[in-house]
């Protein structure tokens, strides 16, 4: 018999017993050592007392409820990886868990094949993150018989590969990120969950100066309170409870390359402070020495929710709000990416094909128009879900509506209209103007942008070449928010 230890341990959390007695005995003859719980305060007492590779929990529980039940997971075990079971009317709320820290949701009725493989996927979520695109991993057995649409392909180092899309929004993030890229300017990427920024920050690293050198991931969204200090800078032993030894802070890690912040917003006020003062000194401390250390670091950060009115409410400070926002890239929704939506789509068939061992070709007609017509809440993400879901389900050679979620082929009306008034953060700067005084400020903007990214942010060169004198160059700089974090030259 295989020793209990060495197996992958799964939490299983749901009120359903039989549920519960079904799903452990398909993970046990998988080769997993499983538990069960059947309420939220039964499941964090298993948490404490046990180290679980990965918990597995129903989104409603008769005492509490995913979103909660995740929080709390998170600051007994901040590095459990949590996958959130829902039914696909609570997309939403799945959404929400993914922000606040969950490694995965899967809808119910769940699939044994699916729920297995997402499991593996996340006791290996070092290597499985989350695309817009990805390193292609596709065999060739798979390749497609009949034609399909393909967007654009930037392959970089280390085999990262980008789709780009072939839409006017995806040419135009090409153009900021090849813009900012080459620069050391502080990038804020702005969407919402599921879109992509994690990528887009990849590829302003891959196509800089310091691309041969770390990109350092993290999820602010998945740190607690307690732990994002530690996380950052590091500590020695014995500085606090629990610190059994000494610890190396990602900045450290991130050394010459890129630290990547990802949703920026959930940080405490606190670690806000010390995130300031690290990228203003270039100098850390971990918690407990008396000891600066000198970094070189570039820092990109990305959020869902607009930091702007975060500062105005005094969630975010507002000094820590101007020193990252250099330079802003908005990330769209998938709903507002028209053409690419079969490009995007027909990536993750790819992807699917190679992680199942199928050979499904293509989507019929009436699966690419209802993939055109719905909103997906959950982006990319979710349309990585849905076709991986698809593909596994899929009986021959094209994926057809039966294999699709029910609430997707028949998505109601106002859950269309709350996905469009979702997402309100101002995209002013990289969305299309609609009339004539919003489009002369958008090209006066990137004019001075550009050229101040020409002459390395020498104002009075800058002044020079645009024709007027520094006065109005700053004048303007204020206008369209346009800072260099070197104010004082």
């Amino acid at each position: 018999m295989t020793d209990t230890k060495m197996r992958p341990s799964v939490l299983i959390i749901d009120d359903d017993p039989t549920f519960c007695l079904m799903l452990k005995s398909f993970l046990s003859k998988k080769d997993f050592a499983t538990e069960t719980a059947f309420s939220g305060t039964e499941a964090l007492t298993q948490v404490r007392n046990n180290n679980f590779d990965v918990v597995l929990s129903d989104f409603r529980l008769p005492d509490t409820d995913g979103l909660e039940l995740l929080e709390n997971i998170r600051e007994i075990k901040p590095g459990t990886p949590v996958i959130i079971m829902t039914s696909y009317a609570d997309i939403r709320i799945a959404v929400k868990a993914m922000k606040i820290g969950a490694y995965e949701y899967v809808t119910k009725p769940v699939n044994p094949d699916e729920i297995l493989l997402t499991i593996k996927n996340a006791l290996n979520r070092d290597k499985d993150k989350m695309v817009v695109s990805a390193p292609q991993p596709v065999s060739q057995n798979n390749t497609n018989k009949n034609e399909q649409p393909s967007g654009k392909k930037s392959t970089l180092k280390n085999g990262f590969e980008y789709v780009e899309g072939n839409s006017d929004t995806a040419n135009r993030i090409m153009q900021y990120i090849d813009v900012v890229a080459p620069t050391n300017l502080s990038v804020i990427i702005n969407g919402e969950s599921g879109t992509g920024k994690e990528y887009v920050a990849k590829m302003i690293h891959q196509k800089s100066n310091r691309s041969h050198k770390p990109f350092v991931s993290i999820d602010c969204g998945a740190l607690s309170r307690e732990l994002a200090a530690s996380e950052l800078f590091g500590h020695i032993k014995g500085s606090f409870t629990g610190a059994i030894a000494d610890k190396t802070g990602q900045f450290v890690y991130a050394e010459g390359g890129t630290l990547f912040l990802d949703e920026i917003g959930n940080l405490s006020y606190e670690i806000q402070v010390q995130l300031l003062r690290a990228i203003q000194e270039r100098r850390i401390r971990k918690i407990g020495s008396n000891q600066d250390v000198e970094v070189d670091v570039r820092i990109i950060v990305a959020t869902n929710e607009d930091l702007q009115e975060a500062v105005k409410k005094g969630n975010f400070r507002e000094d820590l709000y101007h020193r990252l926002n250099e330079f802003t890239v908005i990330v769209p929704s998938l709903r507002d990416r028209g053409s690419d939506i079969d490009i995007f789509a027909h990536h993750f068939l790819q992807l699917a094909n190679a992680e199942l061992n199928k050979d499904v070709e293509d989507f019929d007609d009436e699966v690419k128009a209802i993939f055109r017509k719905y909103s997906w809440p959950g982006n990319l993400r979710e349309m990585r879900n849905v076709v991986r879901r698809a593909v596994l389900l899929a009986g021959g050679s094209l994926v057809k509506k039966e294999t699709l979620p029910h609430e997707i082929i028949f998505e109601k009306q106002e859950d269309v209209q709350s996905n469009n008034n979702n997402y309100t953060q101002q995209k002013q700067y990289t969305e299309a103007p609609s009339d004539l005084k919003s489009l002369a400020e958008k090209t006066e903007r990137e004019l001075i942008l550009s050229t101040l990214i020409k002459v390395n942010y020498n104002k009075s060169k800058a002044a020079t070449l645009l024709k007027i004198d520094r006065k109005t160059l700053y004048n303007k700089m204020k206008l369209y928010k346009i800072l260099t974090g070197n104010e004082e030259e």
